[in-house]
């Protein structure tokens, strides 16, 4: 029997929505519909467009009726952290901010440590601290006094915000939650002393569920709109990392993963969460993953300085296989850079960002954008090399491979480059990870697929891998 499914997978530059067709143990996927999704800039602040998201989303759906395509349920996956506020009437108050928006400063996580010890909130969420988590969204919102928070009926992430502008119904996904700084992950809610201190209750964050749960049925608005009728809407894994690793075709426990796309996240999957002195000093996460398990990583910027720079170049080929070409023919400058330093989160021009660091550090700039490509490459390689050497400390098996999933997997010379550094194979696939994830979950609510095993075993006979040995 086919069973048909639509995943909806939000990026940070593009969204799209893709056709699941689970068939005799083998899954299909075909795109329906592509978009940008820009950040917007106003008043001096980075917005997402939640109401053009929401009309690409109706867009699909009505390409679904139009077309005669099937779908036995929906679900949508998204990045972290993000939060749109609501009205008691289920309106959006305002535009999100982006993760990129400057407004979470030093002055903001200083306030909010003043009120709970930088420590005691580590120990409470394991989450690694970085300035666009939504604990310090929150305290920035709080600070600026922003009437929008103060009016919240519902607080909601992406996945969760569009899943009920969908359906009417308000929940929150634990894995999307799991990236917010919120959640405790041994008790599996969302700290009491952690929301008063942003002044959020928790009844705007909406009720916790965990991934494969049906939230409802598309409303009756929808229906109206797309010609579509009451197709169950399945809280996945909401978060897109969550996703993409619960489709890493992995037989044994024995590797890390690394989702390669705009970030780099880099960790292994556990049974448990790993919150101690030393991956606090380490400043590693542990994030919520299907089935109650749990990833514990790194948030790596991964090749947003590339596609950065890349929109800069006005020599360079247009294509990104003939700049990783290229890149892998010009010559090394020995140059490694940082792709974590703050210099690279957001800068007017990342091009003069690189040689600026070059020059802070006493480092050899790369010229040309074929050279400054391979620094790139080369500085990603490090850094995953840099990581998984700290991963070994906290594994509880040996780390034998790694598994990259995303667009960036079909980078041959970034794969190359890592399966040298590392000193192990590097097998990559499959590139729509997210998607497949996506849809496996939505098999698991439909009691089609029953649990993370069959799900790769599914994965794994429908996609193809290549495996990248080392070279030097």
């Amino acid at each position: 029997m086919k069973h048909i499914y639509l995943a909806v997978d939000l990026g940070a530059t593009s969204g799209r929505t893709v056709v699941g067709e689970l068939e005799n143990g083998m899954l299909s996927q075909r795109e329906l519909t592509r978009f940008a999704n820009p950040i917007i800039q106003v008043a001096g602040h980075y917005f997402w467009d939640i109401f053009a998201l929401y009309g690409e989303l109706i867009k699909a759906l009505k390409q679904c009726a139009e077309q005669h395509i099937e779908i036995e349920s929906i679900g949508i996956d998204t990045w972290g952290v993000d939060v749109v506020c609501f009205d008691a009437h289920g309106l959006p108050l305002r535009n999100p901010y982006s993760y990129r928006d400057p407004h979470t400063t030093q002055s903001v996580t200083d306030g909010l440590f003043a009120k709970v010890p930088k420590w005691q909130v580590y120990e409470t969420t394991g989450i690694q601290f970085m300035n666009i988590n939504t604990l310090f969204q929150l305290e920035a919102m709080l600070e600026a006094q922003d009437g929008v928070l103060q009016m919240a009926d519902k607080i909601l992430f992406i996945p969760d915000a569009l899943t009920y502008m969908l359906t009417g119904t308000a929940v929150c996904e634990s894995t999307i939650l799991s990236t917010s700084q919120l959640l405790n992950p041994r008790t599996k809610q969302i700290d009491e002393t952690l929301l008063n201190a942003v002044r959020v209750q928790q009844r705007q964050m909406g009720r916790r569920v965990e991934p494969g749960t049906i939230v409802g049925t598309l409303s009756d608005e929808v229906r109206q709109l797309t010609g579509l009728g009451a197709i169950p809407v399945v809280a996945v894994a909401g978060h897109d990392t969550a996703s993409a690793v619960a489709a890493v075709p992995a037989r044994d426990e024995s590797y890390a993963y690394l989702s390669c796309g705009t970030w780099s996240l880099l960790g292994i999957e556990l049974q448990a969460p790993i919150i101690n002195q030393q991956s606090y000093d380490l400043n590693f996460t542990n994030e919520g993953g299907v089935f109650g398990t749990t990833r514990f990583l790194k948030n790596i910027c991964g090749l947003w300085i590339f596609e950065r720079c890349r929109a800069e170049w006005q020599d360079a080929p247009q294509q990104v296989a003939q700049l990783v070409s290229a890149a892998a023919a010009a010559p090394s400058c020995g140059t490694k850079i940082d792709p974590d330093d703050p210099m690279f989160a957001n800068p007017v021009s990342m091009v003069s960002a690189i040689n600026d660091y070059c020059a802070q550090h006493h480092l050899v700039a790369p010229q040309g954008y074929a050279q400054t490509a391979r620094c790139i490459f080369e500085s990603l390689a490090a850094k995953y090399k840099e990581v998984v050497d700290m991963l070994r400390m906290f594994a509880p098996f040996e780390i034998r491979q790694l598994h990259v999933i995303g667009g960036g997997s079909q980078n041959a010379f970034l794969m190359q480059l890592a399966a040298d550094e590392l000193q192990m194979p590097v097998v990559t696939g499959p590139v729509e990870g997210t998607a497949m994830g996506n849809l496996m979950m939505q098999a698991v609510a439909a009691g089609v697929c029953g649990n993370l095993k069959e799900m790769r075993e599914v994965v794994g006979r429908s996609t193809q891998v290549h495996t990248y040995m080392p070279q030097r």
